[in-house]
């Protein structure tokens, strides 16, 4: 069963002094649907970390404070470390894998525009402009799924 996680209120800044959590300015708030197995494991380090209050913590770092750009970047070379990803793969290659995954398993437009927290979809068709089957794609798919049921009908 899907779960949602709401993104509500951006961690902004780049230092510990200047971080803080705005509010959302744009149409960035969004809800993301993620299998239970993933909301199971956030659950399960947010309780490893003693969090008591998961909605507010779940980017700080263990000295209390918030994680900013350069916090989480060396968190995330860690991780890429540990699991021997290569050190071209940067944190924001993660959302743009989501973003092409989303558009390989058949989401329209607007429902990666969402995931993604994008206003316009034009701004997402900019960004992930190849990924999407044209039209000729789609009638050959459709074409050859005709023809195989015809050629090869399901037994009664």
């Amino acid at each position: 069963m899907p779960k949602p996680i709401s993104v509500a209120r951006p961690v902004q800044g780049a230092t510990a002094v200047t971080t803080t959590i705005e509010a959302s300015k744009y149409v960035s708030e969004r809800i993301v649907y993620v299998p239970e197995d993933l909301t199971d494991l956030l659950a399960a380090h947010v309780k490893a970390r003693g969090i008591s209050q998961p909605e507010e913590d779940h980017f700080r770092r263990p000295t209390g404070e918030l994680h900013n750009r350069g916090s989480a970047g060396d968190q995330w070379r860690l991780i890429r470390r540990a699991a021997r990803l290569p050190d071209t793969m940067r944190l924001h290659t993660l959302r743009h894998t989501c973003a092409s995954n989303l558009i390989a398993v058949g989401c329209d437009v607007v429902t990666v525009q969402r995931a993604l927290g994008h206003i316009l979809s034009s701004t997402t068709l900019n960004v992930y402009p190849h990924p999407w089957p044209s039209a000729e794609d789609k009638t050959l798919a459709a074409a050859k799924s005709f023809m195989s049921a015809v050629l090869d009908p399901p037994a009664d």
